[in-house]
């Protein structure tokens, strides 16, 4: 019983390995029905098989950019209204300029340090509605000072915007 069991399971095997093994002369004929196609100028590439119909598009003529630039009073700069407490700093004046809000205070404080080491005069409020800690860049008494360094501290902090304490 063993004996027959094992010459069966090695025939198995054996029909697996040679039955599904590709032949070369199938590959050979293919190569040579293609480079005969080739010989001819009847070979297409399959990508030249599909064609469509595309309009043609012709490019727009390129003009120089000339300087332009705007002058914003801070009249169309969006403020946000918040009451606030201040954690950790010398105190807000009407506008400020946050760089980073937190729900955890520690987050915070990390930003903080960042910002005094680059030499501004960071400070940290707390939105007790929301649970956020502000992480403040400057704070101002007048929009159009806040508006100018808000608009300097978005090429480090993207997302700075302004805030009307209340």
């Amino acid at each position: 019983m063993k004996k027959s069991m094992l010459i069966a399971s090695a025939l198995c095997i054996a029909v697996a390995f040679t039955g599904c093994k590709s032949k070369e002369s199938a590959y050979r004929k293919a190569y040579e029905k293609a480079q005969a196609a080739e010989a001819a100028g009847s070979y297409q590439n399959p990508a030249q098989q599909q064609t469509v119909n595309q309009p043609v598009v012709t490019p727009l003529e390129e003009r120089p950019i000339t300087d332009v630039r705007t002058v914003d009073n801070g009249d169309n700069v969006n403020v946000r209204q918040e009451r606030l407490t201040v954690i950790n700093g010398s105190g807000l004046r009407a506008f400020s300029v946050v760089v980073g809000s937190f729900s955890v205070k520690a987050n915070a404080e990390g930003l903080q340090r960042t910002l005094i080491n680059a030499g501004y005069n960071a400070q940290i409020a707390h939105n007790a509605e929301r649970n956020m800690y502000r992480v403040i860049a400057s704070t101002f008494d007048n929009k159009y000072d806040a508006v100018e360094s808000r608009t300097q501290l978005q090429s480090r902090y993207p997302d700075a915007w302004l805030l009307f304490n209340q």
